[in-house]
């Protein structure tokens, strides 16, 4: 795992941050480590990772078409 250093915060900025973190119940470094990793989304191979699990809890499985189901609904 890389570690990283962020330099010239706004003592503001390390405030709210500091109080998000309490409130969470998570240390700043925690915190700060959850915010970056949102922020930089999902990656292709996550989502690849994903989307197989949900082929193999499908698979062999078929489904029916949801066309006359929009159609009603549209209606409404």
């Amino acid at each position: 795992m890389t570690d990283i250093l962020v330099r010239g915060l706004a003592p503001e900025t390390v405030k709210r941050l500091k109080a998000r973190a309490q409130q969470q119940g998570r240390s700043l470094q925690s915190e700060a480590k959850l915010l970056l990793e949102q922020s930089a989304g999902i990656g292709a191979g996550e989502i690849q990772a994903v989307l197989n699990r949900w082929k193999k809890h499908f698979a062999g499985r078929t489904f029916s078409s949801s066309a006359r189901l929009i159609r009603e609904d549209r209606k409404r």
